[in-house]
Parts: structure tokens; C-alpha cells; sequence
């Protein structure tokens, strides 16, 4: 890294903290409640930057480092993970977000109170904080720490200033994301995410584009995988696929190494994107503070379309790299692990300057995925654990209990984050942990709003009785004594859960509560009737419809 580089890299630090403090100052000043404004910006978002904002909120670090790693490895299957969610942000916007807007709520445990009873409410606020802080921030750190040190050329273990150098590089992204996000709240977050968004993305772009142009576009890069073997396959024990029919294929079959069979994508991807993008505080946030229904209903629409471009910018990188090292373009250099392919490309490809602004883009989705979580934490603790016990609890200290919230889950974050170095990559640890969480949350969603009869009682069981199963899959994995494939498991875990909220609805009924009753659709086809918020693009149905169309027509290429 050149001064240059470095000098780029200090640059936007401050100013993305000058950004969040500013946009703080700008809160204080506006209409409406103190609390209102920190948490949810007055309900004052609109669908371009709801949009933008969620899918800030979801790539990361993560998405640059470990996507690359799964590609270079096994291909562009692990794609999947974002082309599958744009199906679930169709559920999002057609059935869910209505919902929450009608319901006028700040947070998700407080429409599940709504719609069943307080011991639900408590038992989702719990897991909230824990994927906000772990899963969200966690491994968020962990990685652009890990890329920096990358980056520096420093060893595993190596020290600076006599502290190991990735918990300094932890401490410093993490203090520098929780004073921005303390001082300006949820509009500190928004406006922030949609600046290094951008910035992101120009980054995963700009190494793309020269890696595609080097091997010589998308022709030449099927022939040279098709012809020379990969560059792991020496190693021993290595599993990898090959060959144009299944390294740059979406679908696998059973016996892929990778370890996503099609169906197990089919059937255990939407556990997991229901409950990520439907039911979890730090993403849905956005949609509760939107202006109105149809801002909600946009807004996720738009990051669907979104979420066309990380397989190209994100995964196909690792693919590329892949066939570069095979023609011998880096002098006979290559990635020591797949986990440092991303790096790899950074310092081979790139002119100085160009990788500072990269490593600026990694620096971005590590902070802007940390204040989303930080937010939603401080959101959840206000409102669940302080304003629910003091209903009279001034705005002015519900503000300074999140601001102390969110130094507290910094503090937490940093200390989770390395955990994460316990999984063979990654991103197979943040999912696998998503499918321990994931399953009861979803089932209670999706029979709650569409199951009348779903009774208080039975929503409770399923979800004290979905954490109790979702802890013992998480022993027998980390212990080693039993790692089956873990997209299936959310799938039997999410059966298991349903299985239990029938029988237990049908043991305690409970009639349906007055103010529940709005928060149930009488039938699947209700939220598609009516007004479809304008014409044109405007019209949610018609671009719910578009970018289906867009995802199926993207698989049958890719297949």
C-alpha cells in the first residue's frame, strides 16, 4: 500500500464520521419526536433510499471476501444466496411490510406482542440482539480485519504497537462505526449506508471489470476452466469441481462438493430469507420507518433488482481468478488460500491509488452492516426492554439509553467477532448460525399472518421449543459430532416448528384479538387486490411481477 492508498483510506474515514455527526445535528433540528427522529427518522424515508439502505445493510466485508473464497473453491453456486433472496423480497413487500406499516410499530418484537403476547415479544427480542450484535456485526469486523491485515502483508498473530494486529484493526472499525451511529441515530445510518454503498460497489466494479478485461471476457475465461485443471487440485484433500457444465453453474446435484444441492437451495434458502429479510430487526427497520405504505412496498423492491449485481461483482471475481492463475497472468503467482483470493486480486490487479479505494470500499461494508445492527439494537432495547416497563419514559432518555446501548453492543461485537474463526470459511459460519436462529422466527411469521387460528400459547412454545432444537444442532456442529448439510437442517427445523405451533394451536386455542385482527390477512390474495400504489413502475404488483420475471429468466441462463 502506497501513501497514497493510505492517505485515501484516512480520508473517508473521517469524512463517513463527519457524515453521521452531521446528519445527528440535522436530527435534533427536525419535526417531530426526539425518539421518532434517532430511531426511525420520523417515519420520513422514501423507497429510494429504503432500498438502498437494506442493501447496505446486508452486504458487507463478508459478501467481497468470503463469495470470492466460495468461488474460487466451487464456482458461482454460492449466488444463490443472492439471487434466492430477491424472492423473499417480493414476500417482503406484497405481504409483510403492509402489515407493519398499519401496525405503526418500531420494532418487530412489538408487532409479534401485538399479534400474539408478550412472552413472544420477549423471546424475539433476545434473538434480535443476539443476530444484531453476533451475526450482524460480528463477522462483519472480523472480516475487514482480517482483509487489512491481508492487505498489509501482516502474518497471522502478527502485533502492532504490542497488541495482536486484527483485534486493533476490530477495535478501531468498531469504535469509529458506534460514535457516528450513537451521535446521529437512524438518519446518521441511512445516509451513510447510501454513500458507501456506492462507494462499495464502484470498488467490486472496478475489480471486475479488470479482471474480466485481463482474462479476456466471458468466452475465453468457459474455455481456460474447461482446459487446465484448478489450481487447488494438487493439494491434498482438496475438493473442488470443474469443468464449464457445473463451475459456472448455479444448480448442483447431491454430490457436488460444495455442498448445495439444488434442493437443499429450494428448500432450505427460504427458511433463512424469510426470517433475514422479512423478520429481523437490523434489515426491516428501514421499511418500519418508511413514509407509507407504498414507500414500504418500493423499497424493497428496489433492493431486489439490487441484489442482481453481487453475483457478478462479487462472486464471478473468484471464478476469474481462477482462470487467471491458470494462464500464468500474475507470473506464476497465486492466492496462498482461497481465503485470500479477494486480496490476491486487490494487490495484482489494481494501480496504486485504485487500492486504497478499494480497501476504503471494504472499510464501508464493514461499518455500514455494524451501525444498521448497532441501530436496530438500541431501537430493540428502548423500546422492549425500557419503554415497555416506563410507558412515561421521556424521549430525551429513551435517546440516551440507545446511545448507551449502542457503546455496549460495540463493546459486545468486538469481543464476539472473533469467533467466527472457527468455521472452515466465513460465510458457511454466518449462515449455518442463520440456520440454527432462523427457523421458529419463521414459522411463527408466516402462520401469524396467515393463520388466523394461530393461537398466543402456541407461538411461545414454538419458539422457546425452535431455540432448544436450533442449540442442539449448533452443539453437534461446533463439536464436530455431527455436520450434516445445514440449508436441509433449517428446512426439518422449520417442519419440526410448524409441526409443534399446529398441534400446540390445536391443545390451547385462543380467539383472535381485536387489535391482531388488522395484522392476519383473511387470505393470500388480499394484499394483492386494490390500489397498486401508481402506474408504471410505480405500480408494486407490476414490479413485484418484473423482477420475478428477472430471477427465473437469470436461473434458466445460469442453471
Amino acid at each position: 500500500m502506497s501513501r497514497l492508498d493510505w492517505t485515501i483510506i484516512v480520508v473517508y474515514l473521517l469524512a463517513i464520521v463527519g457524515l453521521g455527526v452531521a446528519a445527528g445535528c440535522l436530527r435534533r433540528k427536525g419535526q417531530g419526536g426526539e425518539s421518532g427522529r434517532y430511531f426511525l427518522a420520523n417515519n420520513t424515508l422514501k423507497w429510494p433510499v429504503i432500498g438502498l439502505a437494506m442493501f447496505a445493510a446486508n452486504i458487507s466485508t463478508v459478501h467481497l471476501v468470503s463469495l470470492a473464497e466460495a468461488a474460487y473453491k466451487y464456482g458461482l453456486v454460492f449466488g444463490n444466496f443472492e439471487w434466492m433472496a430477491g424472492f423473499t423480497l417480493i414476500l417482503l413487500s406484497l405481504f409483510f411490510a403492509p402489515l407493519y406499516l398499519r401496525s405503526r410499530v418500531a420494532t418487530l418484537p412489538d408487532f409479534l406482542e401485538r399479534r400474539f403476547n408478550r412472552g413472544c415479544r420477549d423471546v424475539l427480542s433476545v434473538v434480535s440482539l443476539f443476530s444484531a450484535i453476533v451475526i450482524h456485526m460480528g463477522v462483519a469486523l472480523y472480516t475487514a480485519a482480517w482483509v487489512l491485515r491481508g492487505i498489509m502483508g501482516l502474518a497471522p498473530g502478527a502485533t502492532i504497537l504490542g497488541m495482536d494486529a486484527l483485534m486493533l484493526f476490530i477495535i478501531v472499525l468498531g469504535a469509529l462505526t458506534g460514535i457516528y451511529t450513537m451521535l446521529g441515530g437512524l438518519l446518521a445510518v441511512v445516509w451513510t449506508e447510501s454513500v458507501q454503498t456506492v462507494l462499495l460497489l464502484v470498488g467490486a466494479v472496478v475489480i471486475t471489470v479488470a479482471g474480466y478485461w485481463k482474462i479476456g471476457g466471458w468466452t475465453e475465461l468457459a474455455h481456460t476452466l474447461a482446459v487446465n485443471p484448478h489450481p487447488l487440485a494438487s493439494v491434498a484433500g482438496s475438493k473442488v469441481t470443474w469443468g464449464t457444465g457445473n463451475f459456472l453453474s448455479m444448480a448442483r446435484d447431491s454430490k457436488d462438493p460444495s455442498g448445495l444441492a439444488w434442493y437443499s437451495i429450494l428448500l432450505g434458502y427460504p427458511v433463512l430469507g424469510i426470517w433475514y429479510w422479512c423478520c429481523d430487526q437490523t434489515i426491516v427497520q428501514r421499511v418500519l420507518a418508511a413514509k407509507d405504505e407504498k414507500q414500504a412496498r418500493l423499497g424493497p423492491l428496489f433492493c431486489g433488482f439490487l441484489k442482481i449485481w453481487p453475483v457478478f461483482f462479487f462472486v464471478l471475481p473468484g471464478v476469474v481468478c481462477v482462470a487467471l492463475v491458470q494462464k500464468s497472468a500474475f507470473g506464476g503467482d497465486a492466492p496462498q488460500t482461497a481465503a485470500d483470493t479477494y486480496t490476491f486480486l486487490i494487490t495484482h490487479l489494481l494501480p496504486v491509488g485504485l487500492k486504497g479505494l478499494i480497501a476504503a470500499a471494504m472499510l464501508a461494508a464493514a461499518m455500514q452492516t455494524c451501525s444498521a445492527a448497532l441501530n436496530s439494537t438500541a431501537t430493540l432495547v428502548a423500546y422492549d426492554l425500557f419503554k415497555r416497563y416506563q410507558p412515561e419514559i421521556s424521549d430525551h432518555k429513551l435517546v440516551r439509553i440507545g446511545k448507551i446501548t449502542t457503546v455496549i453492543g460495540t463493546i459486545l461485537a468486538i469481543v464476539c467477532s472473533p469467533l467466527f474463526g472457527h468455521y472452515t470459511t466465513i460465510f458457511e459460519g454466518i449462515n449455518k448460525l442463520i440456520s440454527y436462529v432462523a427457523p421458529p422466527i419463521t414459522t411463527v411469521f408466516l402462520l401469524g399472518v396467515f393463520w388466523k387460528r394461530a393461537s398466543g400459547k402456541a407461538a411461545f412454545i414454538t419458539l422457546v421449543a425452535g431455540m432448544g432444537l436450533g442449540l442442539v444442532t449448533f452443539y453437534l456442529d461446533w463439536n464436530k459430532i455431527y455436520r450434516g448439510d445445514f440449508m436441509l437442517m433449517a428446512f426439518y427445523l422449520f417442519v419440526a416448528c410448524c409441526v409443534i405451533m399446529g398441534v400446540t394451536t390445536l391443545m390451547f386455542p385462543e380467539a383472535l384479538k381485536a387489535e391482531a385482527r388488522p395484522l392476519v390477512w383473511e387470505n393470500w390474495r388480499e394484499p394483492l387486490r386494490g390500489e397498486a400504489g401508481g402506474r408504471g413502475l410505480a405500480n408494486y404488483r407490476l414490479l413485484a411481477v418484473l423482477l420475478l420475471a428477472v430471477f427465473i429468466t437469470l436461473y434458466l441462463i445460469f442453471r
